[in-house]
């Protein structure tokens, strides 16, 4: 079976690499169509062309800003609403244009919680790719947007309990972590094979690396811990069709 093209939808350049680089890499290489979304910072921002980079280590085509500024970084899109603050059904049509045109088969998003860290603009993001992603089959929605195009599943980042020993080791314990119980865990994707693609594209994101972010902690890990925190991309999978018999978790490999 072919692999599922995927779209990609998170809160920020980095969120990508850092969440399903792996996923992202195996699927391009199987001869999938790949893409991202950045729902925020402006197409003519450093941060984009740091993304740009990214993609292309990843095999993604190039990368679809919503264009919105980052709750705590106004200068990310000049004169431009934040996300979170942003219309929803504004942000929500921007997104459902983007999936009617690439027309993928999987998409992939933070979970509720948005990650690890919760970051607001993160669990915004999931609340307008759940309404996008069943709105763009919908023809009488955002008919301005396109012909409708249903996507088969969604997939939401997450982390299962059992990684927060390894990243209180890297964080000191002293940041509250959102993970989920880990049977709440249906998809396990280990992508060592494409560890090298996904630790180059998280480290493409040069002023993430530069400020100490994630990216920068990245930089500065062993291999064998890269291995430990980031070869597996975790995720729980909504299904968004009617599925008479059970279907195999489509990102498992």
């Amino acid at each position: 079976m072919a692999a599922p093209s995927i779209l990609t939808v998170f809160g920020h350049p980095d969120d990508e690499s850092l969440a399903a680089g792996g996923v992202l890499a195996r699927h391009a290489a199987a001869g999938a169509r790949t893409a991202v979304v950045s729902a925020t910072w402006a197409e003519d921002t450093w941060r984009a062309e740091e993304l740009a980079e990214a993609a292309r280590l990843l095999g993604a085509e190039k990368p679809r800003m919503l264009g919105y500024a980052d709750a705590h970084f106004e200068p990310s899109a000049p004169g431009c609403a934040r996300f979170c603050d942003a219309p929803l059904d504004e942000a929500v049509g921007r997104l459902v244009a983007h999936i009617r045109e690439f027309r993928p088969e999987l998409i992939l998003t933070h979970d509720a919680y948005g990650g690890l860290t919760g970051h607001a603009d993160h669990r915004h993001a999931h609340r307008v790719t759940v309404l996008a992603a069943q709105a763009a089959g919908l023809a009488q929605l955002y008919p301005e947007a396109g012909d409708p195009w249903q996507p088969r599943a969604l997939y939401f980042s997450t982390y299962p309990h059992s990684c927060v020993p390894g990243f209180q080791e890297i964080e000191g314990g002293t940041r509250t972590l959102y993970t989920v119980p880990d049977e709440q865990v249906d998809t396990a994707c280990e992508v060592g094979p494409w560890m090298g693609q996904k630790v180059a594209a998280i480290l493409a994101h040069r002023s993430e690396v530069e400020r100490g972010a994630m990216p920068g902690m990245v930089s500065k890990m062993s291999a064998e811990l890269r291995m430990r925190l980031f070869g597996t991309e975790y995720f729980i999978r909504q299904s968004l069709v009617s599925e008479v018999t059970s279907v195999q978790s489509e990102l498992t490999f």
